[in-house]
Parts: C-alpha cells; structure tokens; sequence
C-alpha cells in the first residue's frame, strides 16, 4: 500500500495503451498501485501492486471503472478526452500516451477539437486521424509521468 506521501493509485485506460510497460517501471520504482483497466486480451507483469481489471463489453466500461475512482491524489493515463475530463473535474492528474497533461485549463479545449473533429467525420471530411506514435512521445510520457508522480508526492506531505 502507497505511504501518505506517495500518489494512491494509477489508473490505465488499457486497451489502446502503448505505454503500459514505462508505467510499470515508474510504479515500481515509486511503489505505487496500478490498476490496468481493459475489456479483455492485456497480460500483465507478475507483481502484487499491478492488478488487472475486467471489464465488461460496453465501449464505456473501462472508462466508468476508472471515472467512479480516480480522484485527488490518484494519476490517470488515457488518450480517451471525455474520460480525461471526467478525471480532471475528480481532481486527478491525468496524461495521455504521448505525455500531454490535461489540466482544468487545457480539457475545454482538448473537448472543443475532439467534438469538432468527430463532426467534421460525422459529415464525410477526411481527417486523417492521429499521427503515428513515436520514440519521442515515449519518452516524454515517460518524463511526463515521472514528473506527475514527484509532484504528487510534493503536495502530499
């Protein structure tokens, strides 16, 4: 269990997640509970603080799972925007894949393109979707991440 100064928790939107792995070196170093939430298929590594959860078929049920715990103190990694805002307005930190914080200043914003984007596609528009995910981004969540769990520690002493 996570000492008073320690974040309590980190969430994994799993199913899409391609940093599960820098996670699980952080949370080990830190010693920190990680709750890899996914519909089914992800393997995780042999350690009593990384548990898997199940959840059911519903495209919303990882997401749920994670919105009706995460809170203050806890940090949430998802490139899902409307659970990134769920988590934001619970008080958790919350980063995406590539290391991008979203904060109560930035989630407005990231929710505005994420509409807009899906309308434009509702309408026939050609988008394109995400750029391929990088070394680049790996790394800067893994600094992203680090830096989350440092400050965390910092407001919880």
């Amino acid at each position: 269990m996570p000492n008073a100064s320690s974040p309590s928790e980190i969430y994994v939107d799993a199913d899409a997640c391609p940093v599960k792995q820098e996670i699980y070196k952080v949370a080990e170093r830190h010693g920190l509970v990680v709750h890899v939430v996914s519909n089914g298929g992800v393997t995780i590594p042999r350690d009593p603080r990384i548990k898997l959860v199940i959840v059911g078929a519903d495209p919303d049920a990882a997401d749920d799972w994670i919105a009706a715990r995460a809170g203050a103190g806890d940090i949430v990694v998802t490139s899902d925007i409307p659970l990134a805002s769920r988590c934001v307005k619970a008080g958790a930190a919350v980063l995406g894949a590539n290391g991008r914080a979203f904060t109560e200043d930035s989630i407005g914003m990231a929710l505005a393109t994420r509409n807009l984007m899906t309308d434009l596609r509702s309408a026939g528009e050609v988008t394109g979707g995400p750029r391929p995910f990088s070394p680049r981004d790996r790394s800067a969540f893994l600094s992203a991440l680090h830096e989350a769990v440092v400050r965390l520690k910092r407001t919880r002493r």
